[in-house]
């Protein structure tokens, strides 16, 4: 019997397999999650911090890592490869597809959508329903495919129901309003709105960094209150 059919013949692994995770300290995981979901024999153990807030219907992968003080709605997704910062909330229903980096003190509301390659740097808010992309051309050109996801740089926000195309950089503190559809580069500090999106100055009053109320006196060089 060759190789390949003796590959053939094996009896294949139990599937599901049993989760993989290394949880910790004071983390609260309500019934009907999955943590740590062991998608192939070689994965490793999910490593989640100390303080996590797990809702129903969550799903996180084995091959991630996530930091302390992480917090879900109900039926979050989190696939293989993610990387994800200190106080970092996922809204209900929101999927990240995996090779995803998120950084600390990071907000991403309800029902969004986060594709392979994305980056998302410290302070970040993402309203609900965003839809970030990351294949120019979905199923042409094929032979040339690489998924491109957008890149959100430090103190960025992002309006509800906007679109971010494959590739784009959203630049420092700069802000896209709700529903706009980002086709090409945000520069530091300025707006982002329409369809496509055309850019202006951002207003004196959305200058300041990024701040939630939780996170209030945790950011070093923040004031306490």
């Amino acid at each position: 019997m060759s190789e390949r059919q003796s590959l053939r013949h094996r009896a294949p692994a139990p599937f599901p397999r049993e989760p993989r995770a290394e949880v910790g300290a004071d983390a609260q995981i309500d019934p009907g999650c999955v943590v740590g979901y062991c998608y192939r024999d070689d994965a490793a153990p999910l490593q989640l911090g100390i303080g996590a807030r797990i809702r129903t219907g969550t799903i996180l992968y084995a091959d991630v890592l996530i930091g302390d003080h992480f917090q879900t709605g109900h039926h979050v997704l989190i696939r293989e490869k993610t990387r994800i910062g200190h106080h970092v909330l996922v809204g209900s229903g929101t999927i990240i597809d995996g090779e995803v980096e998120i950084a600390s003190f990071v907000k991403i509301e309800s029902h969004c959508y986060i594709p392979t390659r994305v980056r998302i740097g410290e302070r970040v808010f993402v309203g609900p329903g965003v839809v970030m992309t990351n294949d120019r051309y979905p199923l042409k050109q094929r032979n040339r495919y690489r998924p491109e996801g957008p890149i959100l740089e430090t103190g960025v926000t992002v309006g509800g129901g906007a679109t971010l195309c494959p590739g784009v950089r959203i630049g420092e503190d700069a802000f896209v309003a709700a529903g706009a559809v980002v086709t090409r580069d945000v520069p530091a500090r300025m707006l982002a709105r329409g369809v496509p999106a055309r850019f202006e100055p951002l207003p004196e009053s959305l200058l300041e960094r990024n701040l939630a109320l939780s996170w209030r006196g945790l950011i070093p060089g923040d004031p306490p209150t």
